[in-house]
């Protein structure tokens, strides 16, 4: 998952460049030893970068300038252009950088000269002994590692249901299950990672309660973890439809990576399979069963999918697309049970499948949180700064309903996901900072990559510009006449532009 670009643009860095050459606003983009770099004019001076994105390699000089940070344009991670420090999500490591000396009026970066980037630290610290993490996911994962990026050197508890390390779950319903994906490429970080961080993350950890009075987690397996502070980042879990035959050994949801793996072997063996929802992970997973040669059907009640979402004309578009590759729909349509061989729909028409595949959607996973007092009300209520009703405990991810433009809203987004985790670290440690980042998610399927920022919520205009046909385009939602959100394809720089000016 590294960008493919073998020519670097631009000049040798090493070799000398004009100072007039440098731009006073943006990049100017260049190589070092063969790879990518960046050259940037700030207020203190000149700063050389690596030009690739540390998430999956994209090019940074495609990405946008704001201030001193510069923002990916595949998937909206940023970073610091003076230190190279990955501010937020969906990247984790930092950019390389280069000591840059100036000779005359000629700049040259230094490649045998690496910077460190410095340890974050936020305004405020608070004395925590103690820090429990509910939860091994998108949230999970970030909040334990900006935690130890902040500083933070106490105790550092990762509890999580699944049996693996955090992986890059996104992949799951893409690459992975086309089976184009690498195993290398899942894990967030490798089991050295943890150790080396000191996180004690306990896999196959099932909690079973959270004692708000005494402050400590109770596990499955009688252990008591005392915290100081504590973060709830449960996620949510796939419905389960009360219908015959949905309980059934070839019935699958796709959450985890054990659910992935189990539809990828049980796949091997069949021809056919059928898609219970059309949504973004169903479509997602369409697109990758057609890439292993299935014959793939989706059912859905809607009458053209996701345009509850992204509005008929472009979910008529993304399904047209699914159509080219052979994708079968029974849109308007109810299922009305299944028997292992065929699924009955309730039109009295059938379809014979030998693998049945549910994407019908989520529930906030909030049992311990109502359990243990919290508010809560489809997620778990959480105030500006990500913190619940009881002090002290913060939640994260899709089972947070944070403030957002006004409303308490609850996003299923996986970097917006990790950014909650992010502040939530931030603000245990005394931050005391509002989150107001713009979600963001990206879709994939054959080869055309959608991305959308902002939240639509209740939108009520949509206007396209571009063409869609050449996949160039920008769709702008608007409620009550201002800007939402906008999902574009080939525009990601202005994509990024957007994300910045709903932030404002």
């Amino acid at each position: 998952m590294t960008s493919t670009n073998t020519s670097p643009d631009g000049p040798d860095l090493t070799k000398g460049v004009p100072l007039a050459d440098i731009p006073v606003t943006g990049v100017l983009p260049g190589h070092v030893d063969g790879s990518p770099a960046l050259l940037v004019r700030l207020d203190d001076g000149l700063h050389a970068l690596s030009g690739h994105c540390t998430h999956y390699g994209a090019p940074l000089a495609d990405g946008f300038v704001v201030g001193d940070e510069i923002r990916c344009p595949w998937h909206h991670a940023c970073f610091s252009l003076r230190t190279g420090a990955a501010l937020r999500a969906p990247a984790f490591a930092a950019l390389t950088t280069w000591r840059v000396e100036i000779v005359g009026q000629t700049a040259f970066v230094r490649s045998g000269e690496t910077i460190k980037s410095p340890t974050q630290s936020p305004a405020v610290q608070r004395h925590l002994e103690r820090i429990v993490i509910i939860g091994g996911g998108a949230a999970g994962f970030a909040a334990a590692n900006r935690l130890r990026e902040l500083g933070y050197q106490g105790a550092l508890t990762m509890l999580s249901e699944d049996t693996q390390a955090p992986y890059d779950r996104p992949n799951l319903s893409k690459d992975y299950l086309a089976g184009t994906a690498q195993e290398e490429w899942m894990p967030l970080q490798g089991a050295d990672f943890y150790a080396g961080h000191a996180i004690d993350l306990r896999l196959a950890c099932n909690v079973t309660a959270i004692d708000t009075q005494a402050r400590q987690v109770l596990t499955a397996t009688g252990d008591s973890l005392g915290y100081d502070a504590l973060l709830i980042s449960t996620g949510a879990q796939p419905r389960r439809l009360p219908i015959p035959g949905f309980d059934l050994p070839n019935v699958f949801v796709l959450r985890s990576m054990a659910d992935a793996q189990a539809i990828i072997q049980a796949s091997q063996g069949a021809t056919s399979v059928a898609l219970i929802g059309a949504g973004f992970i169903g479509m997602e997973a369409a697109a990758a069963l057609r890439t292993r040669g299935l014959e793939v059907h989706v059912v859905a009640p809607e009458e053209v999918p996701m345009a509850p979402v992204l509005g008929r004309e472009l979910g008529a578009f993304i399904t047209g697309l699914h159509k080219e590759q052979g994708v079968i729909f029974h849109l308007g349509s109810a299922v009305q049970g299944f028997d292992g061989k065929v699924l009955t729909l309730a039109d009295g028409s059938s379809i014979a499948t030998q693998l049945l595949l549910l994407g019908t959607g989520v529930a906030p996973r909030t049992e311990l949180a109502m359990a243990a007092g919290l508010a809560v009300n489809d997620g778990i209520l959480v105030d500006a700064t990500l913190q619940t009703s009881i002090a002290g405990i913060y939640a994260a991810g899709d089972v947070a309903r944070y403030w957002q433009a006004g409303e308490q809203v609850r996003v299923e987004h996986w970097v917006h996901a990790q950014r909650q985790g992010q502040a939530a670290a931030a603000n245990m440690l005394g931050g005391g900072h509002a989150f107001t980042d713009v979600p963001f998610f990206w879709t994939h399927h054959y080869g055309l990559d959608l991305r959308y920022t902002g939240f639509a919520g209740g939108w009520d205009d949509v206007q396209i510009d571009g063409s869609l046909p050449q996949r160039d385009f920008t769709a702008r939602f608007f409620r009550k006449g201002a800007l939402v959100a906008a999902v574009s394809v080939g525009r990601d720089l202005e994509n990024l532009c957007i994300e910045a000016a709903l932030h404002v």
